[in-house]
Parts: structure tokens; sequence; C-alpha cells
């Protein structure tokens, strides 16, 4: 086979990766701060695929066009979710979160199986055939928009972080839980808020994958388990860990799939996890901890 053919396919796998990684982020921003595994994750982000499909059909808009509106209705999703269910279960044992969320999970696949059907459902764009050429590269005009919209996104969330009070009052959270409490942070709203914006994070990921894959409810477990094998390649709770953890599952998934046959690549990418646990167990942008 040409070597073409595999650099073609690596491209691929990486803007694809783009868009893995900021569904991770999401997941790795949440775990940081609020100290809880979203086990509905996945499930969260067919139901930013579903809305973005209803707009789309209704009103005919881009997705990139609608991921804005679709981020920030996952974003009130989310910080209802942690204000009204989550936050009562932060403190308790750890196996009461994962039943809590593994229940919204499954009663979000379920209504949206009640709701959309069994079958798959995609969208088509006007750009959705349409492909760019660099040298002896040819890559989808859909998953470069889709790969371009995750680093605006990831950006501006690195940038919330890192430059504004708010954000400097999440981190400050996630670092001495009393402490915060002691000068006056109002706990409470701010894991909210981080639940919110992790929760946004998905919806953007979810609207950008409408434009390169199609959608069907019971796709959300699979998609929190390759957010998992993300975050833990990257580094648990990482943020640039899920951007990079989501380029080499993307990477990984393309060339398995190329190599030997697209049902296997999900081996491959468990197979990079396995390697980073042996290696290095704290994922690869991780912190030891003591």
């Amino acid at each position: 086979m040409p070597v073409e053919i595999y650099l073609n396919v690596a491209a691929s796998g990486l803007l694809t990766g783009l868009v893995y990684g900021l569904m991770a982020l999401g997941l790795s921003v949440i775990f940081g701060v609020v100290r809880v595994v979203n086990f509905a994750h996945g499930e969260m982000m067919t139901l930013a695929m579903y809305l973005t499909l209803l707009l789309f059909s209704a009103l005919k808009l881009d997705p990139l066009v609608l991921l804005v509106p679709i981020a920030a209705v996952l974003f009130v999703f989310g910080y209802l979710l942690q204000a009204g269910l989550i936050n009562p279960f932060i403190n308790r044992p750890e196996h009461s979160q994962f039943m809590l969320l593994v229940a919204i999970g499954l009663i979000l696949v379920n209504a949206q199986l009640i709701a959309f059907g069994p079958d798959a459902q995609g969208i088509r764009t006007a750009y959705s055939f349409d492909s760019y050429q660099l040298g002896p590269l040819i890559v989808d005009a859909s998953k470069v928009y889709a790969a371009g919209a995750a680093l605006v996104v990831a950006a501006a969330l690195f940038a919330f972080f890192r430059f504004t009070l708010r954000g400097k009052s999440i981190r400050a959270c996630a670092d001495n839980y009393q402490g915060a409490l002691v000068v006056g942070l109002n706990v409470k709203h701010l894991y909210a808020l981080t639940f919110g914006i992790g929760a946004a994070c998905v919806g953007a990921a979810g609207a950008m994958l409408m434009a390169v894959t199609d959608v069907t409810p019971t796709i959300g477990p699979s998609y929190t388990l390759l957010a998992f094998v993300i975050v833990i390649t990257g580094g648990l709770g990482s943020m640039g860990g899920a951007l990079l953890g989501g380029l080499l599952i993307g990477l990984t998934e393309a060339l398995g799939g190329v190599l030997f046959t697209p049902s296997a690549k999900s081996m491959f990418a468990f197979g990079l996890l396995v390697l980073v646990l042996l290696f290095r167990p704290q994922g690869i942008l991780g912190r030891k901890t003591a």
C-alpha cells in the first residue's frame, strides 16, 4: 500500500482525535475539580448530537454554527444536574456516585431510544463531500472544520482557567477544598459551574461530531469508555493530557483500522492504554500522587 495512504489515514485520525480530545477535556475538567467521575459523559454527548440533528433539520443551520447554542444548552443541563442531583452525593462513598451517574446515563439512553428510535441518523452539510489537498494529503473538509473548532474551544477553556477570576477560583477549589471554604468561595456554585463547563465541552464536541459521523442512542456508553481511555492515557485531571490523549487515540484507531480491520481499531486504543498504565501509570502528562 502506498505510503500516501497511511499519511492520509494518520491525518484523518489526528483531526478526529482533536474532537475526541475536546470530549475528554470535559471529563477531565469535571474530575479534576469536583472529583466525580461522570459515567454519563458519552450519553450527554449523544444528547448534544441529537439536539444538533433536530436544530439542523428545523433551521438548516450548520453544526459549527450550532456549536455555541448546543454548548450553552449542555452547560445549563450540566449546571442543574450538578446542583440538583450530584452535589448531595459529593461526600458520599464512591459507589453511590457511580450508581447515580450510571442511572443518569441509562435514563438518557432509553429516553433517546424512545424519542428517536434505534436507527442511525446523520446530517449532510454543503461541505460534507468536500476535501482539501496539501501535497500528498487529502483531508475531509468536515474534519478540518471540526478539528479547528475543537482547538478554538479548547484554547478558550485554557484561557478561562488561567486568566479569569472565576477560572482561578475554580482552580483554587480543585487545589484546596477547605482553603476555598475558609476564604469565602461559594464552592457548591463553583462545582456546579465546573460541571456545566465540562458538559458544555461535550456539547460542543457532539455538535462537531455530527458533521463527520452518524448518531444512535446506544453509542453513548462507547463514547464514555473512549473518554476514559483518553483521559487515563493523557493523565486524569490534566487538560493538556486530555487533548494529547485524544490525538493519540484518534491516530491509533485510524492506523489500526487500515492496517488490520476497522472492527479491530478499538483493540489498538486499549493496547495503547495498557502500555501507558504499565510504564507511566499516572498518564503521559499526569502527576504522581504522594
